[in-house]
């Protein structure tokens, strides 16, 4: 690692973004446990749970197409900022609904912020960090996520016996985790490769200055400079050739993490363990050994992804997703999808995906695109997986139910093996280059897409 980083500087400013993960993370997992509790108050059956699950991320489709844009004309900070109060302000609306249609509009308004903060928090990650600790700092914006459901879990148990009302609280709750992260960001700075494409060099300048040093920020100030100077308008920098590259392995990744199935996991996990034979309790509790599962895994990912690269850790952690969920499968066809054997099953599926693949996909996709496009084109693969993630939501406990256990691990294990193939095929290795450098490389192809 170059000596001349500010280490503790850039590690406050890449945890403070990555805390945007909080919210990510607390908002998808606390209607986990809320969920029983949500179908006895509104009397909904498979499809209107669903809609209960997926209201959020339908918001979060929203957001993430809204975020792009504005992120490139308001900046990076100023947006999260925004992310902050409407995330606060939309966790009350959802835990004081007085409707089953209020409660949906109080989620789906959420989303917006939930989908807005997917966008913009690893886009400001990749911005401040040095490349030989990149992947690292990418890493914490996966941790934050995972950080955020365990809280979530550990809320959703600690209230599932608070009364009729339970499940307002843990949406109330949602209040905390806000605060928190709008005072972190209001001492933070704007990018530099923000500063320098709004016309604000010497300030740019600065924050590099503090970052990396006189020397090192020079350099790098030229490169981004230079990585500048054929800056597009709006969509129309997307029809470069070395974008679209980036654009379809992208927008690649974001439908293969979401069909191989890690919401459906996280957000139903109550009702997969309930139908394997667990009591509601044991389910809930069975939730937070989940979320501690991921956590400690994503903490493989901050000692493994800048040794050993993102797409080996991509395809490794695919391939033992498939084999996890081809061990729940088998469970299916020999009548022994029960108990403590499930449990250890989805561990093992969420130990892969948590030191893999969340990590590496939140911190690859804002690298992999130029400077002067990054925001709009961000909005491509993060509005895909929003997208692909809500309809998965959506569809799952039919899925579950009618189309079969058997069925519904069979599909998730062949996209988890769709997932390899794709990253072996398309995906470039960015360990321990420069953005400037990685965009050189969509570029380098002779014939166009």
């Amino acid at each position: 690692m170059d000596e001349s980083i500010n280490l503790r500087y850039v590690v406050f400013l890449a945890a403070t973004a990555a805390m945007g993960g909080l919210l990510f993370g607390f908002d998808i997992a606390i209607i986990t446990g809320a969920g029983p509790f949500i179908t006895q108050a509104f009397h909904l059956g498979d499809l209107g749970l669903g809609w209960a699950f997926s209201s959020l991320l339908f918001g979060c489709v929203l957001g993430s197409l809204l975020a792009g844009k504005l992120a490139d004309r308001y900046g990076r900070r100023r947006l999260l900022i925004f992310v902050a109060l409407l995330f606060a302000s939309t966790s009350v609306a959802a835990g004081l609904a007085g409707s089953f249609n209020g409660f949906v509009a109080a989620r789906f308004i959420g989303g917006l912020a939930v989908g807005g903060v997917s966008l913009i928090s690893p886009m400001y990650v990749a911005e401040v960090a040095p490349p030989s600790i990149r992947g690292r700092l990418g890493t914490l914006y996966q941790m934050s996520i995972v950080t955020g459901i365990i809280v979530s879990y550990g809320i959703n148990y600690l209230l599932r016996d608070a009364g009729a009302n339970n499940w307002r609280w843990m949406f109330l709750t949602g209040v905390v985790p806000s605060a928190v992260f709008l005072l972190f960001v209001a001492l933070a700075p704007e990018t530099p490769r923000y500063l320098a494409m709004a016309g604000k060099p010497q300030e740019a300048l600065a924050v590099l200055k503090r970052i990396t040093g006189q020397e090192t920020a020079q350099s790098e100030f030229s490169g981004i400079t230079a990585s500048l100077h054929n800056r597009a308008q709006a969509w129309r920098g997307l029809s470069r050739p070395g974008v679209r590259r980036a654009l379809v392995a992208s927008a690649g990744l974001a439908i293969l993490v979401q069909v191989s199935g890690i919401n459906t996991i996280i957000d139903y996990a109550p009702a997969i363990f309930q139908s394997a034979g667990w009591k509601i309790n044991a389910a809930l509790a069975s939730t937070f050994v989940v979320g501690v599962t991921e956590f400690l895994f994503t903490l493989v990912s901050l000692w493994a992804i800048d040794r050993y690269g993102r797409k080996p850790l991509y395809i490794t952690g695919s391939i033992g997703m498939a084999l996890s969920l081809l061990g729940l499968f088998v469970t299916v066809i020999e009548g022994r999808f029960q108990g403590p054997l499930v449990l250890a099953l989805i561990l093992a599926y969420l130990a892969f995906f948590s030191a893999c693949i969340g990590p590496v996909f939140w911190t690859l996709v804002p690298e992999i695109f130029p400077n002067d496009v990054r925001g709009i084109a961000m909005t491509v693969p993060v509005l895909i997986q929003w997208v692909a993630n809500a309809i998965v939501v959506l569809l799952f406990p039919y899925a579950f139910h009618v189309l079969g256990k058997g069925f519904t691990f069979t599909f998730l294990m062949v996209m988890s093996l769709a997932q390899a193939a794709f990253t072996w095929r398309f995906l470039p290795e960015t360990r321990n280059k420069r953005l400037e450098e990685i965009e050189a490389y969509w570029t380098s192809f002779k014939q166009p897409l």
